[in-house]
């Protein structure tokens, strides 16, 4: 069998042993309780499995039955009473079991003890990430690590793992919205304050590839790839492990910030069905449905085969405002031209309510996938892979009728544009593992693949005049990973201690394509019409809906080939010194980077341990931030006024952006350090606290959004439409984030019957820009207002985001009742923007708004009703707490109250209920 079992207590690793083996073990709890084991990982009987565990600790183990030990101390050890007799087994661990039960003392009536159930310690949590090797428990690793369950995941309430994460993990932030376009549906939230692709995610340990969508037009992460985690159906995830810790010289390119590693489910002859419903509150909307199912087939007693599959739907919110009635003939909320000079007679009877989209936008889904593995005898193979089907509506600001894009003779009472985005997503991996010569061997070959099609309708092409379309195909973008990897380990005695070498080489191909749409969704016609004597130009391209050109369209890949070697060595039980180094090469101009890490774990006294590292990684840039090109509308505050802009984003290769100061891309690089301590006062409770600082530089970012009359004069000259404003992806920044996390688990037990887990997290973190690229010589000769990296774009980095989160979960537990309930503070954050004007030479700043912090509770009560069916209600935001209102709404669509940044929405409460069947 394949072992993977952590140093630690030997109730805990006796109880890891009868999970994976199946096979029960009975001992004499009390008087080991405090005995720690050795590691195990490999592939081995499971007699040579509990020798290896308890080497060197004058425990004796026999056969107690074909599929059971008995553990015992010998007389070596003092025996009973100093009568120096054996001591016999009491306490008996069943195969799977992760609790304790009292068994017949075979010594006498006298001797035996009471149920170990009563003083066991919670099992350990063992992670395989953070090092190539041994697998660990959390908190003898090294490296900090969350560990989040799939129960708990289910127990948020939440409908997808990114939500869930957010409140689970107190350095992962994830903004209601990020900015505008595509942002709007892409999952994602950063760690550590970094961005989203500055995180690496794995599902297995392997390699997950990205989203083809990007954070093109965003406020928060603007410009970030990331992997969409929401593609992962949440009834797949048996736990994930979440590394807080730089990690590129273990895993590659873009383990920044850290790496989430998705660890899937592994049942056997059990499954599990769920039905989750909820709604907001306020207004009754918002409506919520997830069925999810899972079902793990053995398959003999040699392998296992675990299906799951997960439907979604979300109903849009809004929190916008009726605008103010029309009276007099000029006004900003009048919908309609006039006519003969007077008030259009239909102002009186129109809709005020202009905006219907001010919150989640509509969300259908379909995930779908497996995870297998069979013992083939000499090895094992494995394999898993997802789909996902997703279609998001976005629904665009409301164009009036009077709007020169509402052409009367198509939308006499104006329109408002939407945008299907239509996502398939796709992920297959199949691999080999074994043992030749005592060296663990793993081979794997996995492909992902992330496509999106977006249709524009209910919209039109206004220059092309009333004949235009009302529906257009705006194009496709395609994101495509292969990697192929072989990864060694082996472990060696030396010196008294273990040594674990490992060692790996790794090819990967990546690809990205932008596929053109319907020449009328970005054509420039020549249609002008004329209203109350003013002839109108209407702007070109199809509304909320402007199609990829020929010109945006292409085609890149590139190929990475990557070697690393990690060294973990425990020259005692007390110490862990680990050591990696990576090199990797890109065939592009990413060039080759060589990188290094350095992890030091120290055990002090049995209930304290220090640890640190040190490393320096780097993040290419993806190929999508070097080819994409896009126009997308979206409101930027200028001069103090909401405006709406058609913004493009212009590869950097590209003669408009070369003509604006582009250069081509170049790595991000970055040098981490930390440092903190494991307590453990008690066998109930475990605090780690770990400080660190992480400095990245040449972070790509995009641009400034470039507008005005000397940047529509060189998009023109470069064929494309004044009507623009630019953008482009640049190495413009250098930053320093510096945080804390603190991260406590306690587990105690009221009256001998209500069983509680308590969680604690806190995190400050906080970013600052160390260097800010000087203007190129093309922007700087436009004139002092065209920068490459204004306010607007530094506070969405440092001061947009919350620099605090500081979180309290309980689950308690009364036979068949469970109430879990948290408590979260979400720190304040700003909302900063550039300056409106000056008074006596001196800027101001009269759109910047600061939202407090705000304190969110969450409640699931449970009922375990039968055996086999489980019943919950829950609320997401009990108490209906919303952000701090801006203050100032935008008049004219009635939107624009609440911040879209902040980690907890501005749709209020969120009640729900579920049922699940197990089976």
């Amino acid at each position: 069998m394949d072992f993977h079992i952590a140093r630690q207590s030997l109730p805990a690793a006796m109880a890891e042993f009868s999970r994976q083996s199946g096979f029960q073990i009975l001992f004499p709890y009390d008087l080991l309780k405090d005995v720690k084991t050795h590691a195990v990982d490999g592939r081995m009987s499971p007699e040579q499995a509990v020798v290896a565990l308890i080497e060197g600790t004058g425990i004796k183990a026999n056969h107690a039955g074909t599929r059971s030990f008995a553990l015992s101390l010998a007389k070596a050890n003092g025996g009973v009473n100093g009568t120096g007799a054996e001591v016999r087994p009491v306490a008996l661990l069943t195969g799977g079991a992760t609790s304790y039960v009292a068994a017949q003392s075979a010594v006498s009536a006298s001797a035996t003890s009471p149920a170990a159930s009563e003083d066991a310690p919670p099992p350990a949590t063992i992670v395989v990430t953070g090092s190539r090797g041994t697998p660990r428990t959390v908190t003898d690793s090294p490296t900090p690590i969350d560990v989040i369950s799939g129960k708990e995941l289910e127990t948020t309430g939440k409908p997808g793992v990114l939500a869930a994460l957010n409140t689970l993990v107190p350095s992962f932030n994830v903004p209601t919205r990020a900015g505008g376009g595509t942002s709007t549906v892409i999952s994602t939230g950063g760690l550590r304050g970094l961005n989203p692709d500055q995180m690496l995610v794995l599902v297995n340990g392997k390699r997950r590839h990205k989203t083809s969508l990007i954070n093109a037009v965003s406020s928060l992460y603007n410009g970030s790839v990331p992997t969409d985690l929401d593609m992962i159906p949440t009834s797949a995830v048996d736990h994930i492990e979440v590394l807080r810790d730089g990690a590129a010289a273990q895993y590659g390119s873009d383990a920044i910030a850290g790496v989430i590693n998705i660890i899937l489910r592994k049942d056997r002859n059990k499954g599990t069905a769920s039905f989750t419903a909820g709604q907001n509150m306020d207004r009754s909307d918002g409506e919520n449905y997830l069925a999810e199912a899972s079902y793990g087939l053995a398959l003999g007693d040699k392998g296992y085969a675990d299906f799951f599959v997960n439907a979604k739907k979300q109903d849009a919110s809004n929190r916008a405002t009726a605008i103010a009635n029309c009276t007099a003939v000029g006004q900003a909320t009048c919908l309609y031209y006039p006519v003969n000079g007077q008030l259009d007679p239909r102002e009186a009877t129109a809709d005020r309510m202009v905006t219907k989209n001010y919150g989640a936008f509509p969300t259908q889904a379909v995930n779908l996938g497996y995870n297998t593995s069979y013992d083939a005898g000499a090895f094992e193979v494995y394999s898993f892979g997802t789909y996902g089907l997703r279609k998001s509506q976005l629904d665009f600001t409301f164009r009036y009728p009077n709007n020169s894009a509402s052409l009367p003779t198509v939308y006499p009472n104006g329109f408002r544009p939407s945008l299907n985005i239509n996502e398939e997503d796709f992920e297959f991996a199949l691999g080999a593992k074994g043992v030749v010569e005592g060296w663990k061997w793993d081979l794997s070959s996995n492909y992902g693949k992330n496509r999106s099609w977006q249709d524009g309708f209910n919209t039109l092409n206004p220059s092309l005049g009333p004949t235009s379309p009302t529906s257009f195909y705006v194009g496709s973008l395609i994101s495509t990973e292969w990697d192929n990897s072989l990864d060694l380990t082996k472990g060696y005695k030396l010196g008294g201690g273990n040594l674990q070498v490992s060692a790996g080489v790794m090819h990967r191909r990546e690809s990205y394509a932008v596929q053109q749409g319907d020449p009328g969704s970005y054509a420039a016609g020549t249609y002008t019409y004329v209203v109350n004597g003013t002839t109108i130009r209407p702007a070109p391209g199809a509304q909320a809906a402007n199609g990829f050109t020929p010109a945006d369209a292409g085609y890149k890949s590139r190929n990475n080939i990557s070697a690393y070697l990690d060294v973990a060595y425990d020259p005692t039980r007390h110490t862990t010194i680990d050591l990696a180094g990576r090199f990797e090469h890109f065939d592009d101009s990413s060039g080759n980077a060589v990188i290094g890490k350095a992890t030091v774990r120290q055990e002090v006294t049995p209930w304290l341990a220090l640890r640190g590292a040190v490393n320096n990684g780097f993040r290419a840039p993806s190929i999508a931030q070097q080819l994409y090109a896009s126009t997308t509308g979206q409101f930027r505050t200028i001069n103090g006024t909401l405006n709406l802009l058609q913004i493009k984003t212009l590869p950097v290769d590209s003669p408009a952006a070369i003509a604006l100061g582009s250069k081509p891309l170049k790595p991000e690089r970055s040098l981490n350090f930390s440092a903190g301590f494991v307590l453990k006062p008690t066998r109930r409770l475990n605090i780690t606290v770990d400080a660190y600082q992480i400095q990245v530089n040449d972070r790509i970012a995009l641009t400034s959004t470039l507008t005005g009359t000397a940047v529509s004069n060189i998009l023109v000259s470069n064929g494309l439409s004044g009507d623009i404003s630019a953008q482009y992806y640049s190495n413009a920044i250098d930053t320093r984030t510096r945080g804390i996390d603190v991260v406590a688990t306690w587990n105690n037990t009221v009256a001998q019957r209500v069983k509680m887990q308590w969680n604690l997290g806190y995190n400050y973190n906080q970013t600052v820009i160390t260097r800010v690229a000087a203007n190129p010589a093309q922007l700087a000769a436009l004139g002092a207002n065209y920068v490459l990296f204004d306010r607007v774009s530094q506070m969405n980095m440092t001061e947009n985001l919350p620099k605090s989160k500081l979180f309290l979960n309980n689950v308690s537990t009364f036979g068949p009742v469970t109430l879990s309930s948290r408590l979260v503070r979400y720190g304040g954050f700003y909302s900063n923007q550039n300056a409106s004007g000056t008074v006596n030479g001196q800027p101001v700043y009269a759109s910047d708004r600061y939202f407090g912090a705000k304190w969110i509770t969450d409640m699931e009560l449970g009922v375990q009703a039968t055996k086999a069916i489980n019943l919950a209600i829950g609320a997401n935001n009990l108490f209906n707490v919303y952000p701090d209102a801006v203050g100032v709404a935008s008049a004219i669509y009635g939107n624009g109250q609440y911040p879209s940044t902040g980690s907890y929405g501005f749709t209020g409460g969120y009640y729900y209920g579920r049922v699940r069947v197990n089976f």
